[in-house]
C-alpha cells in the first residue's frame, strides 16, 4: 500500500494546460454542413477549444509568438496569435467548419457585454476541468455551463437560436494533473483513484444533462485522448513511448463516459482516443492513413530549450528560451500538451464520417 501515493501521482498526469474578436460568422449555406442546418455551435472545456478566453497577460502563453505562427509559416508577414494553444486552428475549428460555420464562435471573454454571436460563442478555457485548479483560477465546465444559462436566461441567448444548436464539450485531463483541487478525495488504492475518475466523468455527463434540458439540440462530448503519449510525458524516453500507466487512466475515464453516455439521445462521444492512437501510437503496419502525414509523432514542434521552460519564453533580453521546428505540419503535437494544426486536421477527418452521421439524425425530444 505504501507504493499508492506514488502511483497516484503518475495518475495525476501533468497537462501543462495553460489557454482577436473576430468578426459574425456566417451561417450554413445549402452545400455545407449537414443535411440539418446547425447555424450556433456552444463551446465548453479547456485548452483543446479555447479560442481566446484566457487573458492577454504574460502568464497565458497563448496569446505570444510563436502561437498562431501558422500563417507566418507559410509567408504572412505577421503572425496572427489568437488565444488559442496552437500554431493555428484548433478542434473547435474544425468541428465548426463541419457545422458550416466559417471558424468557431467567439469566446465569451471577447464578446460585446449583452450580446451573443449569430455562430454561437466559446465558454472554454485553457487548464479548466470538472474540479478547480487552484494554480489556474479558470472556471470550471459547470461554471461555463452556469455562465451560458445566465445568458439564457436574460435572453441574450434566445430559445429560437438553441433550436439549431450544436454544444462541444472538451474535457482534455485537467483534472489528472498535479495542482488539482483533490485534497478530499482520500485517495489510497485503485479502488479510490478508479472512484474519484468516476465523479469527473459523472459530472461531465451532468453537465451534458443540463445542456440538453436548457435546449441545446445535440451535444458532442470528448472522450480522453491518451494522454501517456503527449510529449509532455514521452519526453522521458527521448519521445520514444508512450506512458503506459497514464493512458490506463485515460480508459478507465473513457470506460465511464461510454457508460455514462453511450445511449444517450442527441449527445455523440468524440472518440478522441483511437483517433490519436491510430496516428501516434499504433502498432508497426497499422494505424490511420493520417499517420502518414507525420513525420515526428511524439516529438513537439515547439519545445522548451531548459526542463523548465516552456513553448514561447524568452529571457529579459529578448532570447528565444525554446526551439521550433522548421515544418509544423510534420509534427503531431505543436507543445508538449496541444496538437498543431495539422495534427488536429488529421484527427478531426478521422473522426468525421460518424460526426456528419450523428448531425444527420433527427432530434429525438
Amino acid at each position: 500500500m505504501k507504493l499508492m501515493p506514488t502511483v497516484f501521482c503518475l495518475l495525476l498526469v501533468v497537462l501543462a494546460l495553460g489557454g482577436a474578436r473576430v468578426e459574425a460568422r456566417g451561417t450554413p449555406s445549402a452545400d455545407q454542413g449537414s443535411k440539418n442546418q446547425w447555424s450556433s455551435m456552444f463551446v465548453f472545456g479547456d485548452g483543446f477549444v479555447d479560442n481566446g478566453n484566457l487573458p492577454k497577460t504574460d502568464t497565458w502563453r497563448q496569446w505570444s509568438y510563436p502561437y498562431g505562427s501558422y500563417l507566418n509559416s507559410r509567408g504572412s508577414a505577421t503572425p496572427v496569435s489568437t488565444g488559442r494553444l496552437s500554431n493555428y486552428w484548433i478542434q473547435s475549428d474544425f468541428i465548426a467548419r463541419i457545422l458550416g460555420l466559417n471558424e468557431a464562435p467567439p469566446s465569451y471573454r471577447l464578446t460585446p457585454h449583452l450580446s451573443c454571436d449569430p455562430s454561437g460563442m466559446t465558454f472554454a478555457f485553457g487548464g479548466s476541468g470538472v474540479y478547480e485548479v487552484p494554480d489556474k483560477k479558470v472556471p470550471t465546465l459547470a461554471t461555463q455551463v452556469n455562465a451560458f444559462t445566465r445568458l439564457l436566461n436574460t435572453g441574450v441567448i434566445s430559445k429560437q437560436q438553441l433550436q439549431s444548436s450544436v454544444a462541444l464539450v472538451s474535457i482534455s485531463g485537467n483534472d489528472y494533473m498535479t495542482g488539482a483541487n483533490v485534497d478530499n478525495a482520500f485517495l489510497s488504492s485503485f479502488d479510490d483513484i478508479d472512484s474519484y475518475i468516476g465523479n469527473v466523468t459523472t459530472d461531465i455527463a451532468k453537465n451534458v444533462g443540463k445542456l440538453q434540458r436548457l435546449g441545446v439540440r445535440k451535444v458532442l462530448v470528448n472522450n480522453m485522448h491518451p494522454i501517456g503519449c503527449t510529449p509532455l510525458r514521452t519526453s522521458a524516453n527521448n519521445y520514444t513511448t508512450c506512458d503506459l500507466l497514464a493512458n490506463y487512466a485515460a480508459t478507465v475515464h473513457n470506460n465511464n463516459i461510454e457508460h455514462l453516455m453511450g445511449n444517450k439521445n442527441n449527445a455523440h462521444i468524440l472518440d478522441l482516443y483511437t483517433a490519436f492512437t491510430d496516428i501516434v501510437n499504433h502498432a508497426p503496419g497499422e494505424g490511420s492513413e493520417q499517420s502518414n502525414n507525420f513525420k515526428r509523432k511524439l516529438t513537439p514542434c515547439c519545445e522548451a530549450s531548459t526542463e523548465l521552460g516552456y513553448c514561447g519564453q524568452v529571457s529579459p533580453s529578448g532570447e528565444r528560451l525554446y526551439d521550433l521546428c522548421k515544418n509544423p505540419d510534420k509534427n503531431f503535437y505543436w507543445d508538449e500538451s496541444y496538437p498543431t494544426t495539422a495534427g488536429w486536421e488529421a484527427v478531426i477527418e478521422a473522426l468525421e464520417e460518424p460526426l456528419r452521421e450523428f448531425l444527420d439524425r433527427d432530434y429525438v425530444p
